[in-house]
C-alpha cells in the first residue's frame, strides 16, 4: 500500500492538467448531502476499482497483484467509472516477450483489442504494446497515444516461451477539465426524491466533465488506418468542449444545443465553451458560413450546425453575459445570419442546401428541423442585437421569425395526422427531431396542434425509448432530450418524467454501460450498434459512452423541474416555475457572474399544498410562475364522460380556495374561476397587492389545465406557501 501512495503522490499533488493555467474553482459552490453523487474522482490520479480475472470476468479488489503467464494470458482492470488520459502501469517479469493495453468503455467488449475510436472503418484499433524483459519496469501511455474514454483496461501476454508478468500499480492521469484544480467543485446541483433521477442528473455532469479536454488532445485527421492518436490542436487557449471523450473529441455546435444549457446548470465550466465558439468564428468562411466541426475535422455543408454554433453564442451571453466575446465576434455573427436567412425563398421557408446534420438519413430543401431551428436562431439573434441597443437588427429578425413561424405552420403542418411532417411535401414522415423542437420553441400556433404534437410523438415510444423515424430503428438521446425539454416547456410532466426515467434509465442501468457518463445512442433492440448503417461501419464498438449531447435531463431537471433559469445575461432577470409531477420535492441551484442562484420546493400530495423557497443575488428580479389550482381543461375535467358528474366537479372547482404567502406574508388572491360555458375564452385575473407591490396574474395554462399564478419578486432570498381548500 505505501508503494502506491508514493505512485500517486506526484499526480495526486498536480490536480490541473501538466502545463495549463490552473484557474478552475477550488471549492464546489454548493456543498450538501447531494455531493454523493458526484462522480468525478477526488483526484487527477485514478486507480482502477477491481480487477477481473478471466475467463469469466470475477471481480476481486484492487489494489492486487495479478500474475499472468504465458502466451495470451490476460486480466481486465476496471476503473468503476468512464476515466480518460495517461495510463502508468507497473510489472515485475520473468522471461521475454510483450504486454499489450487494450482499452474499451463497454464490458461487453473487453479483450484484445480497444474499442474503434480513430474513424477508419472497418476498425483495426489494436492495443499498445510494450517489450518485456526480466526485472521490474514501468511502462507510460505514449502521449499522442492519449485514450480519452475507457472504463475497462485489459492488460495481455504475448510470449514464445513461458514468460510471465506481475502486475502493480495502475493508475490513469485524468484529462477531464484540464483546468480545474478539483474536479469535484461542481457551480451547480440538484437534489430530489427520486434518486434515479439524481444518478441521471449528475452522470450528465460527469459526461460534460469527460467532454471537456485539453486543446492539443483532439482525434487525428486523417484517419488512422490502424490504433489512434489524440494529438491534434482543437482550438484556442487550455481547455476546450468537445462531443465526446472517447471519439470524435472534436468541436459539434450541434451537440452544445444540449451541452451548453447542461453544462451551464452543473459543473459551470464555461471557459471550454467560450473557446469551441471562439475556434468556430475563427474557421468561418469570407461568406459568413460556419463548418460544421472544428479542426482538425472541419467539417463542411451544414446549415443546421451553422444555426447552432449562432444558437451557442446567444446560450453562451446568456450564462456569462460575456460582452468583450460578444462585441468582437458580432460582426460574424451579423454576417452569419446574413448568410442563412438569404436562403429563404419564396415560399419564406428556409431552403436548406448544406445537407450535413446530426445523423437523420434525410435533409434539404423546406425541411422542417433546419426551420424550426431557424426560427430560434432568429429570436435568439433578436434578444443579443436588443442586448446590444441594435434595435432595427432585432425588429427585422422578429418579423422574419414571425413570417417563418406562419410558414411552417401553413406548409409543414399535417393536420389529419396531427403533427409536422418533415417538408413541405405530401411526405408520410413525421420526424421526432422537427417536432420535438417545435414545442420547445413555441411554434405551434395553438393549444390544439401542441396537445396532438405530444400524443402523436408518444407513437414512436418503446420499453427502451423512442425510435426516431428519421433515423429507423435508432434511438438518439440528443433528439429525445429536445422532446424532453419540448414536453417540459408546455407542462406535460407526468409524459416528461417517464420519458425520462425509459431512456435514461436505461442507458445508465444497463450491465455493459459505464454506469457514470450517457450514451450517444443505440438500437431499438438494445445493441450499442447505434448508426451501424448510416456511417458508423456496422461497428458496434464505435458510439460514444459519454456523449455530451445526451445530457438534456441535466438541464431538464434543474430548468424545469425545480423550474430556475435565466432569461436575461447573467441571470440580472431569472424565472422559477417548478413542475412537481409525480415527486415529493426537489432543489437545485446554479452560478453566474452575478453570484449563486438557487430554488428548492417540496409537496406532499402532488402540488395541492407545497413549501417554495429561492435565493439569487441582490439587484436581480424574478418572475414566480407557480401552480395555484387546477383549470377547466385539465384531464382530470376534460376526460370525463358523464356530464352530469362534470358539472359537480366544475361547481367545485368553482369553490376552491387559496391561501399563500410570499415572504411571510399572505397574499389575496381571487377564487379560482372556471368558464360557464363550454368553449369559452380562457380568462385571467389581475390584481395589485399593494403591501408587497408585487404584480399577480393568474391564468389557466391552455396545455395542462393548470391554474398557475404570475408574480414579480427581487432578489435575496425568498419563500412561498400555498394551500388550497375546497367548500
Amino acid at each position: 500500500m505505501l508503494a502506491l501512495l508514493l505512485f500517486l503522490l506526484p499526480l495526486a499533488a498536480a490536480q490541473c492538467w501538466r502545463n495549463v493555467t490552473c484557474n478552475g474553482p477550488g471549492a464546489a459552490a454548493f456543498p450538501g448531502p447531494w455531493d454523493a453523487n458526484i462522480y468525478a474522482p477526488a483526484t487527477r490520479a485514478v486507480a482502477p476499482r477491481s480487477i477481473l480475472s478471466w475467463p469469466d470476468l470475477a471481480p476481486s479488489q484492487y489494489p492486487g497483484s495479478p500474475t499472468i503467464s504465458g502466451n495470451g494470458s490476460l486480466v481486465t482492470y476496471d476503473f468503476g467509472t468512464e476515466v480518460g488520459g495517461i495510463v502508468t502501469a507497473t510489472y515485475s517479469a520473468l522471461g521475454s516477450g510483450q504486454l499489450g493495453f487494450a482499452f474499451t468503455e463497454a464490458r461487453n467488449f473487453v479483450g484484445y483489442t480497444s474499442d474503434s475510436s480513430n474513424g477508419h472503418f472497418p476498425s483495426n484499433e489494436g492495443a499498445l504494446y510494450t517489450t518485456i524483459t526480466p526485472g521490474n519496469a514501468t511502462w507510460t501511455m505514449p502521449d499522442e497515444r492519449l485514450r480519452g474514454g475507457f472504463r475497462y483496461m485489459t492488460i495481455f501476454l504475448i510470449t514464445n516461451g513461458t514468460a510471465s508478468a506481475t502486475l502493480g500499480d495502475i493508475s490513469v492521469e485524468l484529462d477531464f477539465q484540464p483546468t480545474w484544480p478539483n474536479l469535484q467543485a461542481y457551480q451547480g446541483y440538484f437534489h430530489c426524491s427520486d434518486e434515479l433521477l439524481n444518478r441521471i442528473w449528475y452522470a450528465g455532469a460527469y459526461t460534460l466533465q469527460s467532454n471537456s479536454v485539453p486543446t492539443d488532445t483532439g482525434r487525428q485527421v486523417p484517419m488512422l488506418t490502424s490504433s489512434w492518436a489524440n494529438n491534434a490542436t482543437l482550438g484556442p487557449g487550455d481547455t476546450i468542449i468537445v462531443d465526446g471523450a472517447k471519439r470524435d473529441r472534436a468541436v459539434w455546435p450541434g451537440d452544445m444545443g444540449v451541452a451548453v444549457p447542461s453544462t451551464f446548470v452543473s459543473v459551470g465550466d464555461l471557459d471550454s465553451v467560450k473557446n469551441a465558439l471562439q475556434v468556430m468564428y475563427d474557421y468561418q468562411a469570407d461568406t459568413g458560413a460556419f463548418d460544421e466541426s472544428g479542426p482538425p475535422l472541419s467539417q463542411k455543408g451544414s446549415d443546421t450546425y451553422h444555426m447552432w454554433t449562432m444558437i451557442g453564442t446567444y446560450n453562451y451571453y446568456l450564462y456569462t453575459a460575456d460582452l468583450d466575446f460578444l462585441t468582437r465576434n458580432w460582426p460574424k455573427y451579423q454576417l452569419a445570419m446574413t448568410y442563412i436567412t438569404s436562403k429563404i425563398d419564396s415560399s419564406n421557408l428556409l431552403n436548406v442546401t448544406g445537407i450535413r446534420d446530426w445523423a437523420r438519413w434525410q435533409q434539404g430543401f423546406h425541411n422542417t428541423e433546419a426551420n424550426t431551428i431557424l426560427y430560434h436562431t432568429l429570436n435568439t439573434g433578436a434578444k443579443l442585437a436588443t442586448w446590444l441597443n441594435a434595435t432595427s437588427l432585432a425588429s427585422n429578425w422578429t418579423t422574419t421569425a414571425t413570417t417563418l413561424a406562419s410558414a411552417i405552420n401553413t406548409a409543414c403542418y399535417d393536420p389529419t395526422y396531427g403533427a409536422y411532417r418533415d417538408n413541405d411535401t405530401t411526405t408520410t414522415l413525421h420526424p421526432q427531431d422537427a417536432n420535438s423542437l417545435s414545442l420547445l420553441f413555441s411554434i405551434p400556433p395553438d393549444s390544439t396542434t401542441t396537445s396532438s404534437i405530444l400524443t402523436r410523438l408518444t407513437s414512436n415510444w418503446t420499453p427502451l425509448g423512442p425510435v426516431t423515424p428519421e433515423l429507423p430503428n435508432n434511438i438518439s438521446p440528443f433528439i429525445t432530450s429536445f422532446e424532453l425539454t419540448g414536453r417540459l416547456t408546455t407542462r406535460d410532466t407526468a409524459r416528461a418524467l417517464s420519458l425520462l426515467r425509459t431512456t435514461w434509465g436505461w442507458i445508465l442501468n444497463n450491465p455493459n454501460s459505464t454506469s457514470t457518463t450517457l450514451l450517444e445512442g443505440y438500437l431499438a433492440n438494445g445493441s450499442f450498434s447505434y448508426r451501424s448503417d448510416r456511417g458508423y461501419g456496422y461497428d458496434a464498438s464505435y458510439p460514444s459512452h459519454a456523449h455530451g449531447w445526451s445530457t438534456g435531463p441535466t438541464s431538464a431537471l434543474t430548468n424545469y423541474i425545480v423550474g430556475l433559469d435565466v432569461v436575461e445575461p447573467a441571470g440580472r432577470n431569472w424565472t422559477l416555475a417548478p413542475q412537481f409531477g409525480d415527486l415529493s420535492s426537489a432543489e437545485g441551484g446554479f452560478t453566474t457572474p452575478l453570484g449563486r442562484f438557487s430554488a428548492r420546493w417540496s409537496t406532499d400530495d402532488g402540488g395541492a399544498t407545497y413549501d417554495l423557497s429561492w435565493a439569487a443575488p441582490e439587484g436581480t428580479s424574478g418572475t414566480l410562475r407557480v401552480p395555484t389550482g387546477e383549470g377547466t381543461n385539465s384531464s382530470s375535467s376534460s376526460s370525463s364522460s358523464d356530464n352530469n358528474n362534470n358539472r359537480e366537479i366544475q361547481a367545485a372547482k368553482r369553490q376552491v380556495r387559496k391561501k399563500m404567502v410570499l415572504n411571510g406574508q399572505e397574499l389575496s388572491l381571487p377564487p379560482q374561476q372556471a368558464p360557464e360555458v363550454e368553449g369559452e375564452r380562457e380568462g385571467e385575473a389581475v390584481m395589485q397587492n399593494q403591501n408587497q407591490n408585487q404584480y399577480i396574474r393568474q391564468d389557466i395554462d391552455a396545455v395542462s389545465g393548470e391554474m398557475l399564478t404570475t408574480l414579480k419578486v427581487g432578489g435575496g432570498g425568498g419563500s412561498l406557501s400555498l394551500s388550497l381548500s375546497v367548500g
